[in-house]
């Protein structure tokens, strides 16, 4: 098979987006926009935010539908990509909504791959990091299989991504749908919920507001943080690409929980002190993604610094605190 991505025909495709008024789903539309996309959105505002697709109003190449995407999706139209980012994605919210994240890994993606189907469209579905649960290798490749307690807090949501890549891969199988697969690990930027509850937003709304910055654990977990521009641009090259089977996305650069802690403090020049709390059940100790496929296949590697989109997502929160 060949791995040599394939570009949009001449004639201008048309391209839907499940969880288009979210953090990554607004920045993919901006993304698609650029390029010389029509986007149809599709939300119904239960993570997402109107503030994010605000910037859109009046573009004649956005439409956008409030909807709950584990409804029957109907669209009049030619579509040519399906982009499925409908989710909650943070502990926060699939810890108060765990029904709800259920459903749209579930049902959802079986509605969205139902659209694609029916449209002939290619499909792509935003996986996570979360599929490996708290991994026993190191980095983690597409190729390992995980370590997740599906009837742990997380279960909700990590058993959701790993159905909806069951679901999406006997699509492609069954019905011969042109699938592919992301596995997106830690990102961040602007369009951030400063209540989104990740380390992310939880350090800078903290340290902007001079409180103390809670580390759970003894915050040597690690993780590793990848830049919006840069996930979504590997997200857009995935979807032109001939390959069907998972690839991740994400900074392999790591550093522990406590290291980010500091760095945030020293970004924000925030009086902030670090306060320790009990770790969370099922907390990954590591988390970071072996890119080498995303390397060979797409040329794809993230190049903003972390200082650099530190600055870009901080002055963010200091618009909104």
């Amino acid at each position: 098979m060949s791995n040599k991505i394939k570009r949009p025909a001449a004639t201008q495709p048309t391209s839907v987006v499940t969880g288009a008024a979210g953090f990554l789903g607004s920045h993919l539309v901006d993304l698609l926009l650029r390029r010389g996309h029509r986007v149809i959105g599709i939300d119904n505002f239960v993570t997402g935010t109107v503030d994010n697709i605000a910037h859109l109003g009046g573009n004649p190449g956005f439409k956008f539908i409030e909807q709950d995407v584990t409804e029957f999706l109907f669209l009049d139209a030619p579509v040519q990509y399906v982009w499925h980012f409908a989710s909650p994605a943070s502990p926060i919210d699939y810890l108060e909504l765990p029904i709800q994240t259920l459903k749209v890994g579930s049902l959802g993606t079986h509605k969205a791959l139902g659209l694609a189907k029916n449209k002939g469209a290619r499909f792509l579905l935003a996986s996570t990091s979360e599929i490996y649960g708290d991994p026993l290798v190191h980095p983690q490749p597409e190729d390992y299989w995980g370590n997740v307690n599906p009837i742990g807090p997380r279960g909700c949501y990590d058993e959701a991504k790993r159905f909806a890549e069951a679901l999406t891969m006997a699509y492609h199988q069954e019905h011969g749908v042109e699938t592919r697969i992301v596995r997106i690990f830690n990102t961040y930027g602007p369009r951030m919920r400063l209540n989104d509850g990740r380390v992310v937003p939880a350090f800078i709304s903290q340290a902007l507001k001079h409180r103390p910055l809670t580390v759970f654990g003894r915050g040597r977990q690690t993780r590793s943080f990848c830049y919006v521009s840069d996930l979504i641009e590997g997200i857009y090259r995935l979807m032109l690409s001939a390959y069907h089977q998972p690839v991740n996305l994400g900074n392999p650069a790591e550093m522990s929980v406590l290291e980010f802690a500091r760095e945030i403090i020293r970004a924000t020049g925030a009086r902030s002190r670090i306060v320790f709390r009990p770790l969370p059940k099922d907390d990954p100790r590591q988390r970071r993604p072996d890119i080498t496929r995303a390397r060979g296949l797409l040329g794809w590697a993230p190049k903003v610094p972390l200082a650099d989109g530190l600055v870009k997502t901080i002055e963010y929160f200091r618009r909104r605190i």
